[in-house]
């Protein structure tokens, strides 16, 4: 039998952690994850927050198929 690395080990405890979570604490979880990530951004690109995220925004938009709902309802 294979034994498990800690890489593994530590996953596998993150997501038993994160699955006994209530659905708020998961939301403010995502949200802070979410607040440092832009935070970290900023400081490694120098960008105000606000143009740091409209600039996040747009890579994730970036790769996905256009929506002819989304596109009639802009229209």
């Amino acid at each position: 039998m294979r034994r498990q690395s800690v890489a593994d080990s530590l996953r596998e405890s993150e997501r038993l952690r994160v699955a006994s979570l209530t659905a708020a604490e998961r939301v403010r979880l995502a949200l802070e994850l979410g607040r440092r990530s832009l935070e970290s951004y900023c400081a490694t690109s120098g960008l105000a927050p606000e143009r740091a995220r409209v600039l996040l925004e747009r890579r994730a938009q970036a790769g996905r198929r256009k929506s002819r709902c989304l596109e009639d309802l802009l229209a």
